[in-house]
């Protein structure tokens, strides 16, 4: 029998585990019923305590075993159970876990009932108490609980496949390693490699097959493991460009032939690694420019299916323009890594853990993590580094060779790194991978890599950077908004010139649910560049502007100077990857804006400070010699940015000049300034701002004074299909004026509704925040149609979406 059977519906739940519940005779279906993923509690967007959440939970489900089934072996998996579980089946204790980032798996052949129905429990334990990685101190996130990630039954022949490893390099070179059952030894092997044509919805379909490897399956070490190298001629390569994907089918055949298991492995044609000037791929020297990801989500903490976590990935590679992602501090769903894989977006994934180092048995049990991971992970191409170090944590060197050796051994392909926050701490790693915080807004970007480490001939990467030394919340004030991005604009123009830092990770991808400990006080930390949906603040244009795929827009500025203390605009950025950008005011051209006059001249589509309210207006509507134009232009712009009182000495002699050779009284200059810069007493001024790429306009922004509020509502997909559980649609929501502008203080309630064969994740009524929010939509094992609708305070409706749900 091949393929999973799911067992993610029909699970019954109760948030206070007791020891009569492993009884066979205990009524299980007096409890709630749910669907996995699941969370043990949904909790408030902030503001609550994360005790909440830390329960001794009961799960239950009632399985039909088959009589046909006895003699296979009957494998059950979970892939994430948070954070230490036991599993019982028909009340006997039959295996567990702990660690809440990893699967395991159990084999049930000897304690199931052929053709009968078995009950099985799951003691879930998520307290923050037990002695296992990342809990025995602090922790700058919230761990939640549950179970989160698929569970599943796979039925095998007692000789089956246990395990294929594959990895290729740029090339052609393949090595395969195959592990099976003692029962598989002396069957006939067999592995293809089989091209993946992607098609238009994101599917894949086998092109051209050639043969690997076709001999006996005869291991000759206790792992029961083989080792095949050969040669792929003429691979095409995958990169962050173009991702592409190969299959290893690996079937096992008995003397007649006949198939008895088969195991299908993606993978890609990829070379990369750190050396001591960089980081390459394919040969090639690449800069990463990445951001860490939690895995969380608003209300659910960390249960959401898979469209959700493929989803994130398209943010961070289309949106965000990234081409790389760690993910901080645990390895996260496959869900997403397959995404990461197919989209092409480099990963550095590390073992659970924040700072802290437990005892001898917390250490036993990181270990275990560490082989865990990269057993579960390793064929993902993605993957170019291992974390084998607790983030952030203080010299181990016993430990941390335990852990290095480990992944060493599982993947001699990979190297490895190890998160510090500390300048030359002992490197038993490939890679030094340091959080570097130096940045505070008026001092360099980065350090050097010789101040950091004294290892100058390994690679050297930077891991994390911002987020707690700028929280930053979407409805903060505009200044600070744009601070936050030129501190990350500041951070990666000194990483790009720095050739020998491989690239960086800036904290973080979104905002995020914490403990008491850190953050705002309201149980989040405002570090992401997006918020906790995945709505952009200023600073994720920063990252958006450098990809070439979506043409991006953005001004730091409504251009309302109210909004500046003494009404001074201090300075606007423009956020483009087009060409140039012209800018128009009132309809009449100002200027047009090139990158190349950027301060951050080593970053590709930096961003571009506006210098320019008045244009050649003053020649042409006040018919001024240009000389005389072009001194007044320079005050005005001057002290439209930074007031009267804090004029340059270069404009004060202009000043004086017109004063005393052009006779200028000082109500002239005042009727100037608001005629061209205050705009007081004046009907609304416009700006327009048009992108130029490739001789055309791409993208165009209006700024004028609101006079209506709408609702841009978006959802990531509309036409939702239950697999192997629920689907889930993530929906963005941005209070926007007439012209598309984002309205950072509109922070009204909305009420949400549904109709029809969906419901709503979370509560049903929210409130903006920045002008921003979302919410998310589920189906509920029926299919039709559904509608999401929106409401404002009055009852008034301010945008709806439709949706087709199929089983």
């Amino acid at each position: 029998m091949e393929g999973k059977i799911y067992l993610n519906d029909n699970w019954f739940f109760n948030d206070c585990f007791k020891d009569e519940m492993i009884n066979t005779e205990y009524d299980f279906t007096k409890n709630e019923e749910v669907r996995i993923p699941h969370t043990v509690k949904e909790t408030p967007l902030h503001y609550f305590d994360e005790h909440e959440y830390q329960k001794e939970a009961a799960y239950f489900r009632q399985v039909y075993i088959p009589v046909e089934w006895k003699g296979k072996d009957i494998l059950l998996t979970f892939e994430g159970v948070l954070h230490s579980c036991i599993v019982y089946v028909n009340g006997n204790a039959i295996g567990g876990h702990q660690c809440g980032y990893t699967s395991f798996r159990i084999r049930l052949n000897d304690c199931v009932n052929y053709g009968r129905d078995n009950v099985i429990v799951v003691y879930a334990n998520s307290r923050e108490d037990q002695n296992i990685p990342p809990f025995g101190f602090v922790i700058d996130y919230m761990t939640y609980g549950g179970i989160y990630r698929d569970v599943y039954i796979e039925v095998k022949n007692r000789a089956h496949i246990e395990d294929v490893f594959v990895s290729a390099d740029m090339d052609g070179n393949i090595r395969m390693s195959v592990s099976a059952t003692d029962d598989a030894k002396g069957l006939a092997l067999e592995s293809t490699v089989l091209s993946l044509i992607k098609k238009a919805d994101g599917s894949f379909v086998s092109g051209e097959e050639r043969l690997f490897v076709s001999e006996e399956y005869q291991p000759e070490d206790e792992k029961n493991e083989v080792i095949f190298n050969g040669k792929y001629e003429n691979p095409l390569c995958w990169d962050t460009v173009s991702p592409v994907l190969y299959m290893m089918k690996t079937v096992l055949k008995d003397s007649g032939g006949n198939k008895v298991d088969e195991k299908n492995v993606r993978f890609g044609f990829r070379s990369a690694e750190f050396k001591a000037d960089g980081f390459y791929l394919n040969g090639e020297k690449f800069k990463i420019r990445g951001l860490n990801r939690h895995q969380n989500y608003a209300y659910v903490g960390y249960a959401m299916p898979k469209n959700p976590q493929r989803n994130d990935v398209k943010i961070l590679k289309e949106e965000l323009g990234v081409n790389a992602v760690r993910t901080s501090h645990y390895p996260q769903s496959h869900y997403f890594l397959d995404a990461c894989d197919e989209m092409g977006l480099l990963v550095f994934t590390e073992l659970p853990g924040w700072q802290h180092i437990g005892d001898e048995e917390w250490k036993d049990r990181a270990v275990e993590n560490v082989k865990d991971m990269v057993l579960q992970y390793r064929n993902h191409t993605s993957i170019i580094l291992w974390g084998v170090r607790i983030n952030e944590s203080v010299d181990d060197d016993e430990f941390y060779l335990r852990t290095n050796e480990a992944a060493h051994d599982l993947d001699p392909t990979r190297q490895t790194g190890g998160v510090r926050c500390y300048k030359k701490s002992n490197l038993l790693e490939d890679v030094y991978t340091y959080n570097d915080f130096i940045h505070s807004g008026d001092n360099r970007g980065c350090d050097k890599k010789s101040s950091v480490t004294s290892d100058i001939n390994k690679g050297y990467l930077i891991t994390e950077y911002m987020g707690h030394m700028f929280p930053t919340k979407a409805f903060d004030w505009e200044e600070h908004r744009l601070e936050d991005a030129l501190r990350h604009a500041r951070v990666l123009n000194d990483v790009a010139s720095n050739e020998d830092i491989a690239g960086s990770f800036g904290w973080c991808m979104f905002d995020y649910n914490t403990h008491k400990d850190f953050g705002s006080g309201d149980r989040i930390c405002y570090h992401g560049v997006t918020d906790m949906f995945r709505n952009p603040k200023t600073a994720a244009y920063v990252y958006a502007e450098m990809q070439d795929e979506i043409p991006v827009l953005e001004l730091s500025s409504s251009m309302d100077i109210g909004e500046h203390p003494g009404c001074n605009r201090k300075e606007t950025f423009i956020f483009t990857n087009a060409d140039s950008v012209k800018m128009y005011k009132n309809d009449c051209f100002i200027k047009e804006y090139r990158h190349d006059k950027s301060r951050f001249s080593d970053l590709y589509h930096a961003p571009i400070k506006i210098d320019d309210y008045i244009g050649d207006s003053l020649e042409k509507e006040e018919n001024m010699p240009k000389a005389k134009a072009k001194d007044i232009k320079d005050i005005l712009n001057e002290v439209a940015q930074f007031g009267l009182y804090k004029m340059t000495k270069a404009s004060k002699i202009k000043a004086a000049k017109m004063m005393l050779f052009h006779h200028m009284r000082m109500n002239e200059a005042i009727d100037l300034y608001n005629k061209y810069i205050g705009d007081w007493g004046t009907g609304a001024t416009k700006y327009r701002f048009e992108a130029i790429k490739d001789g055309r306009v791409v993208k165009e922004i209006v700024k004028t004074p609101m006079t209506k509020v709408s609702l841009e509502i978006k959802a990531d997909h509309k036409n939702l299909k239950e697999e192997n559980s629920y689907d889930v649609s993530s929906v963005r929501i941005r209070a926007t004026d007439e012209n598309g502008n984002l309205l950072n203080y509109f922070n009204e309630p909305l009420i949400l509704s549904c109709e029809g064969k969906i419901s709503i994740i979370g509560p049903k009524v929210i409130s903006l925040s920045g002008g921003m929010g979302g919410t998310y939509v589920k189906t509920m094992k029926e299919s039709g149609e559904g509608r999401l609708i929106v409401k404002d305070a009055y009852g008034n409706t301010m945008g709806k979406i439709d949706y087709s749900v199929e089983l």
